[in-house]
């Protein structure tokens, strides 16, 4: 499974540990998005001073300014070979923390990890981890690099030694790594061609009806096909000795099950703000959106307790070194809420009431469920989500926030959404240093900002722009038109890892404003 787009992607090699239908990650990577929208109170509004110095989180001068990432060219990087074994078996492990489950799933772990002990691992499989783990290592080996950059030769070996005319279940695994390599450059292209690759091994393959010799081979065959997979940890204590017929049953259900209806969902979400768009002129689909809403609340009312929304439960799968996964499912559940009803924030104000404003709240409500999510797995030992799309989702969270300090009138409602910005503009920060296209997202949002700046009648309006901005988060993104007519693009502004992007002066005009 393919986490990117939160859709299931593809199984696994001898590792074997399962990833989703290569059909559907097709379906994902063609919607790899989110979108919706809204305005503020009464017609036309002027935001006051006190509201735009706040969220003023850029300077214009050109120290703050941002431009669109250089794609890395893996010719332009010198041969590289695989580190010590005992370096190698770390980076796995970091692999598995922080990508694997997360970004996508592909292997067992333990299995994985038996086989990497005894030399078993294909080199190419070894390269495509490390490409995506060396970002998180402190070992000396990597101090002298850039933590953005350290994969960067061991991606381009991985695609050296890939060879797509072998088609195995080590290539469909090896290309979803490089996809993800390709993406987190902000190469969405090339980490199209990749899954492609991917999906179309798969099909020759004909995954979901080969003959297995144990039961996790089955198991792993059933993730990538159209049945849920079991739970987890029933999953990972699966070796190839046991029988495929054993008779014990596996009736819990899985986190990565979960995923994948919602998913389903995410897919729908995205058709209908798609559909809005195209039908702009007409109201909005209220009773396609109350659909939606109750299947995101039908799904949310089915899980068992220990899976609901709570610190305890975060704590537990925490101690199973699931605590990300469960994170990375809850991401998806508040993510695809705030999509759902993000075009509501346009045209909603205090006097207006009715099922506008209901949704509105909404979508402020899964924005503020998100932010507290990543808060909290950030808090929990063994929970950072580090992965890229946090990055996406917090963007977009984060503009639910201005619009909250540039509509709203509600002291204690304003104070904690400026307290949110403050620290998922840190927690965009850090992430930066580890994802080359999130510099992508930090311009998206100054983007948003000078949208907000030129015309905040229309925003948050669910139009071409806003769909884009919503979805399309690899690709660079235009300024809003101007009154439809007028279009600017980003030339002049630059982003490097190395400035501090205007956090300072930013937390100095929310510190001021609290104060106040």
């Amino acid at each position: 499974m393919c986490r990117k787009h939160n859709v299931p992607c593809i199984p696994s090699s001898s590792t074997r540990a399962g990833a989703r239908t290569a059909r559907e990650h097709a379906h994902r990577n063609s919607a790899s998005s989110f979108s919706n929208t809204s305005i503020g109170p009464g017609g036309t509004s002027v935001p006051d001073e006190q509201a735009l110095s706040t969220i003023s989180y850029f300077k214009e001068s050109p120290q703050f300014s941002l431009t669109s990432p250089n794609v890395t060219s893996y010719g332009a990087v010198h041969d590289v070979e695989l580190p010590p074994a005992a370096v190698c078996f770390h980076l796995a492990t970091l692999y598995f923390d922080y990508i694997h489950d997360q970004l996508h799933t592909l292997f067992q772990k333990p299995q994985f990890m038996a086989d990497l002990a005894m030399n078993r691992t294909s080199p190419v499989i070894a390269y495509a981890m490390i490409a995506l783990s060396a970002r998180f290592s402190s070992n000396d080996l990597f101090s002298a690099t850039s933590p953005r950059a350290r994969g960067v030769p061991y991606a381009r070996k991985a695609a050296q030694l890939l060879d797509v005319s072998e088609v195995s279940l080590t290539s469909i695994q090896v290309c979803v790594m490089l996809g993800a390599c390709r993406i987190i450059e902000g190469d969405a292209q090339g980490e199209s061609v990749y899954y492609g690759i991917a999906c179309r091994m798969a099909q020759l393959l004909d995954l979901p009806h080969r003959q297995c010799e144990s039961l996790l081979e089955k198991e792993i065959n059933i993730r990538a096909d159209v049945p849920l997979p079991m739970e987890e940890m029933a999953f990972l204590q699966l070796r190839h000795e046991n029988s495929i017929n054993m008779s014990q049953s596996y009736s819990n259900p899985s986190l990565l099950g979960e995923m994948i209806t919602l998913n389903r969902i995410f897919r729908d979400v995205n058709q209908m703000n798609t559909y809005t768009v195209g039908t702009s002129h007409l109201p909005p689909d209220t009773d396609a959106v109350q659909a939606l809403s109750d299947r995101l609340d039908e799904w949310e009312a089915m899980l068992p307790v220990y899976m609901r929304d709570e610190p305890a439960n975060l704590a537990h799968y925490a101690a199973q070194g699931l605590g990300r996964i469960y994170a990375a499912v809850y991401l998806g559940f508040y993510h695809y809420g705030q999509l759902l009803y993000y075009q509501f924030l346009h045209g909603s104000n205090e006097e207006s009431g009715g099922l506008i404003n209901v949704f509105a709240q909404r979508c402020k409500y899964h924005a503020a469920r998100l932010c507290n999510m990543v808060y909290s797995a950030l808090d929990t030992p063994g929970c950072d989500v580090q992965y890229n799309m946090v990055g996406h989702v917090l963007v977009i969270a984060s503009t639910v926030q201005i619009h909250t300090l540039l509509f709203s009138s509600d002291r204690t409602e304003i104070d904690a959404a400026r307290q949110r910005l403050e620290r998922n503009f840190n927690i965009l920060l850090k992430l930066r240093e580890l994802w080359p296209a999130l510099d992508l997202c930090m311009i998206r949002l100054q983007v948003f900002h000078k949208a907000c700046r030129t015309s905040m009648d229309n925003s948050f309006q669910l139009d071409g722009w806003m769909l884009k901005f919503l979805s399309e988060f690899g690709n660079p993104i235009d300024d809003k038109p101007e009154n439809n007519d007028a279009e600017w693009i980003i030339g002049d502004i630059a982003i490097t890892p190395t400035s501090d992007f205007g956090i300072n002066t930013i937390a100095s005009f929310i510190r001021e404003d609290m104060n106040t």
